[in-house]
């Protein structure tokens, strides 16, 4: 099945792309377009069961805030006017609202949730050789999922250059403190979850807290890998999707498809009680989990993040800190 991002591409080219020609050539060379922002279509992750909402085709047509002032209203008017002789597309609103003519600030504001002011604040900046376009407390506002949604989808025409400038601000990644202090936040996450309080719980013979913690540790494996491949996971749906793309030779997905199919044993735990020096691999979930955390400390040895050899996680936190 076509990617509405193809489709999307096809409807400008074949039909966007003359409107503007023919109704604002004087302004053809200031309008952004592409399929950027919240939806699967927008990941390329539609399918048949996407089209039961907020599904149809459709464009977002990025301005300046001066020229939303200039032309914006006309333009959208004569874009609705398209979108609503195209056959059997009915929109909803909130589809309507996420695509057509808006302003590149309305768009990274809506998405990243800053204010319109301090948004259009950043933009007007020059960006200076270091790329501070944001503070790092900027940044320590945003989370993974917002950024992979304001920086997915494609740009078809930007002549202006105000939105990719900033998309690609974007997808040059956190600073680099702001980095590290998440590799610190997320590998306190999944060693306090899976290489402590899962052990913990299931010698207590308490299962649901056994469960919360291999799903946020499971949780954790995930935001570690796209922070050590500095790359943006989507919303918590498509995390593994996108996380089966991004690993080439497939052995991290493995390991986290492993832990998400394991079952807890109650059984290997009767009269153990809990010792942090004691690994229970019988149990399933130890065993892949500590499979996981010998990858990650891999991948962090990789890029001279750290320098021990014991994959107890916990280890490495103050020591990536101490490098802030």
């Amino acid at each position: 099945m076509e990617s509405q991002i193809e489709n999307s591409r096809r409807f400008y080219e074949k039909q966007v792309a003359p409107m503007i020609h023919a109704c604002f050539p004087e302004y053809e060379d200031r309008i952004a377009v592409g399929l950027c922002g919240e939806g699967s279509d927008c990941f390329g992750y539609d399918d048949f069961m996407s089209r039961d909402h907020d599904f149809g085709t459709g464009v977002c047509l990025w301005l300046t805030d001066e020229d939303m002032k200039r032309f914006g209203t006309a333009l959208s008017h004569v874009y609705d006017e398209l979108i609503d002789k195209l056959p059997g597309n009915t929109l909803t609103r909130r589809l309507r609202a996420r695509r057509g003519v808006m302003t590149v600030t309305d768009f990274y504001s809506n998405i990243l949730g800053i204010d319109r002011k301090t948004m259009l604040t950043i933009l007007r900046k020059k960006e200076d050789p270091a790329g501070s376009l944001m503070t790092e407390e900027n940044w320590r506002e945003l989370d993974h999922a917002c950024l992979a949604t304001a920086t997915n989808g494609e740009v078809f025409r930007d002549d202006p250059g105000v939105f990719s400038a900033f998309r690609k601000y974007l997808l040059n990644y956190y600073p680099d403190r702001v980095w590290k202090e998440r590799l610190a936040d997320e590998l306190h996450a999944f060693s306090a979850a899976l290489q402590v309080n899962y052990a913990r719980c299931m010698s207590r013979e308490d299962r649901v807290a056994a469960e919360q913690c291999r799903l946020h540790g499971m949780e954790a494996a995930m935001q570690l890998f796209f922070l050590l491949k500095r790359t943006y996971p989507p919303y918590y749906k498509w995390t593994y999707r996108r996380l089966v793309e991004t690993d080439t030779d497939g052995r991290f997905a493995t390991n986290v498809t492993a832990l998400a199919e394991a079952v807890p044993d109650p059984s290997v735990w009767k009269g153990k009680m809990y010792s942090p020096k004691y690994l229970n691999l019988s149990d399933q979930v130890v065993l892949q989990s500590e499979r996981i955390a010998e990858k990650i400390l891999s991948m962090l040895r990789e890029k001279d993040l750290v320098k021990g050899s014991d994959p107890y996680l916990e280890n490495y936190v103050d020591e990536i800190l101490s490098r802030l």
